[in-house]
């Protein structure tokens, strides 16, 4: 069995570029760290460094052994906290993982109801959009974005339950030439430098390449980043415009308006993934109606009330709208 301490020190040389510089980062004698790496060496039965010159330089299996251990250390790691927990009796966690949008705008209703149950409790909040992100601990809900028209993902061991289907807005400069018009048709938007929030491709990006597709182009970035919150105030310096689901647009923003957009429609199903866990089961259903209640009245507070596009066949819309599943 692979020593997980070993592939820690391994991917330790990589990133420090030396045997000496990591011996120094991880406060380890130069002496032990070469004999995990043989060690590890002979745990697999692969040839991990070769010399070269007065020193050694790391094969290609060594880099692909420490990339593919990424995953199980974090594994490893988030058992290890587990274990502290436990041994400390602090083991009361509930893991929660969504997008940045729903994190700030769900995320404390969710927090107050589940600590209502449960005075003691600590719940960790990790972002799963746009990186596929891994928290310090296996989610017990999973809020995701998923496109309307497409499959509906089940994850082994949760319970799907769809939230709501939102549309999206264009944000737009406040001195754009659209910016007084009731909607604005996507299409009308393909000559103008678009802002991209969403630069690692996650769900909700792809929803909106989607409906630039059906609309006949593909935007034009003058600027890519991973923070709609910074997108908004790139459109606000007049740097681009952008296309926004409802919940991740800001309240009140200086230098920005914001417009529905129409032809095509765009819209995302967000849904949420609730983990099989008879210990959790009353704080698990009782985030989900909590989660529930804050679509419902983010429905409620959006202009015309709920947001439905009847758009059938383009990406990200729906007609009519998914009925609700119980949980």
């Amino acid at each position: 069995m692979l020593n997980p301490r070993r592939l820690e020190i391994l991917r330790a040389v990589l990133a420090a570029g030396s045997v000496h510089q990591a011996a120094r980062n991880l406060s380890y004698a130069p002496a032990t760290i070469s004999q995990h790496l043989s060690a590890l060496a002979r745990e697999t039965g692969l040839v991990l460094f070769e010399k070269q010159g007065r020193g050694i330089v790391a094969t290609d299996a060594a880099r692909h052994l420490a990339d593919q251990a990424q995953a199980l250390l974090a594994d490893f790691g988030r058992l290890e906290r587990v274990v502290a927990d436990l041994r400390g009796g602090q083991g009361e966690h509930l893991a929660v993982a969504c997008f940045a949008s729903a994190a700030e705008r769900w995320m404390p209703g969710v927090v107050g109801a589940v600590r209502g149950l449960q005075p003691n409790l600590t719940v960790e909040i990790s972002l799963n959009e746009p990186v596929d992100g891994r928290g310090r601990r296996l989610p017990d809900l999973d809020v995701r974005t998923e496109p309307v028209t497409g499959p509906q993902v089940r994850l082994d061991g949760y319970e799907r339950h769809a939230l709501t289907v939102e549309g999206f807005l264009a944000v737009l400069p406040v001195r754009h030439r659209l910016a007084d018009a009731p909607e604005v048709a996507l299409g009308d938007l393909a000559d103008q430098p678009w802002i991209d929030y969403d630069i690692y491709d996650s769900p909700i990006g792809q929803i909106v390449l989607a409906a630039c597709a059906t609309a006949g182009f593909t935007p034009r970035y003058a600027a890519r980043l991973d923070d709609h919150r910074a997108a908004v105030r790139l459109v606000a310096a007049g740097v681009g415009v952008t296309v926004l689901p409802r919940l991740a647009v800001p309240g009140p923003h200086d230098g920005v308006v914001t417009r529905p957009v129409v032809r095509p429609s765009v819209a995302r199903r967000i849904v949420v993934h609730a983990r099989r866990d008879r210990r959790r089961a009353a704080l698990v259903a009782r985030a989900v109606a909590q989660l529930q209640a804050a679509a419902r009245e983010s429905d409620a507070d959006a202009p015309g009330g709920p947001q439905h596009p009847p758009v059938p066949g383009v990406a990200g819309a729906v007609s009519p709208p998914a009925p609700r599943e119980l949980p």
